[in-house]
């Protein structure tokens, strides 16, 4: 089994900047974050192998950057230039062993 314990989040005025981390009990080769919204399915956010290759989704491309730091198994997602539409639930996800794993989620809210 992997856990993943969440940190960051919460309310920020558009424009501004949040700084989410995950750290996994275990090594993984991908991780990544997803986020939903109210009334809406779960979206990938962005991944990263433990090589540093990355994925973003297009709406965030520009404004979002992910980064681990594969001595101490986390993940990070560094958000500028928020914007409302961006408030959601953010989950922290690995893959292990073909499972999925989620961490607990982090609320983002921003206000215009």
């Amino acid at each position: 089994q992997v856990q993943l314990v969440e940190s960051g989040g919460g309310l920020v005025q558009a424009g501004g900047s949040l700084r989410l981390s995950c750290a996994a009990s275990r090594s993984v080769f991908v991780m990544g974050w997803y986020r939903q919204a109210p009334g809406k399915q779960r979206e990938p956010v962005a991944v990263i192998t433990s090589g540093g290759n990355t994925n973003y989704a297009d709406s965030v491309k520009g404004r979002i950057t992910i980064s681990r730091d594969n001595t101490k198994n986390t993940v990070y997602l560094q958000m500028n230039s928020l914007k409302p539409e961006d408030t959601a639930v953010y989950y922290c996800n690995v893959k292990w062993l073909t499972l999925n794993y989620w961490g607990q989620g982090t609320q983002v809210t921003v206000s215009s």
